[in-house]
């Protein structure tokens, strides 16, 4: 994992965001913060898992579903299976040590 903070490729209203091998920051102090880089170390399985473009694909399409359901982009983000899964576990620093492949699949 390689943390870098560039405010400007982070969109607003988000702290951090994970292009694998990447994980960019809007803030400095999230380098501190261990719940928001747990968070993101769990993009990062999840886009090895998929080899990376697939988890792109899977997460616009998934997007784009839940946003026409819920015509709330918020909301839509949320329902995201990986971010489901990423915000359930985030305070779990342990979780990728016991967590099973694809495991983002019991948040659909």
């Amino acid at each position: 994992m390689i943390v870098v903070v560039f405010k400007y490729l982070v969109p607003k209203g988000y702290r951090g965001l994970t292009i694998f091998p990447l994980v960019i920051l809007k803030a400095r102090n999230g380098k501190a913060d261990s719940v928001l880089l747990q968070h993101e170390r769990i993009h990062l399985q999840q886009q090895l898992e998929l080899l990376v473009v697939p988890f792109f694909v899977w997460y616009a399409i998934e997007f784009l579903l839940r946003w026409m359901v819920l015509r709330d982009r918020h909301q839509a983000y949320r329902a995201i299976s990986f971010e489901r899964e990423a915000y359930a576990n985030e305070k779990d620093l342990h979780y990728l040590q016991q967590r099973s492949i694809w495991n983002f699949l019991n948040y659909f």
